[in-house]
């Protein structure tokens, strides 16, 4: 049982570390928001912005942080 703020963020990470590392073993993307932005990072660790036009198509750029 986690009892404390530290001991939940050690959970979080290790849970986290472990789903890119399933995405990745398994070729899939993994997607999240990231400074206001839809980010989508393939299982080479390229990432992507995703943003949808005025009609509502979907575009994908070369996202760098």
């Amino acid at each position: 049982m986690i009892t404390n703020r530290e001991q939940l963020e050690v959970f979080l990470k290790k849970a986290n570390q472990y789903a890119r590392n399933r995405a990745k073993e398994s070729g899939a993307s993994i997607y999240y928001i990231k400074n206001n932005k839809r980010i989508r990072e393939d299982a080479e660790g390229n990432k992507f912005e995703i943003v949808f036009d005025a009609e509502e198509k979907r575009h994908e750029f070369e996202y760098f942080e």
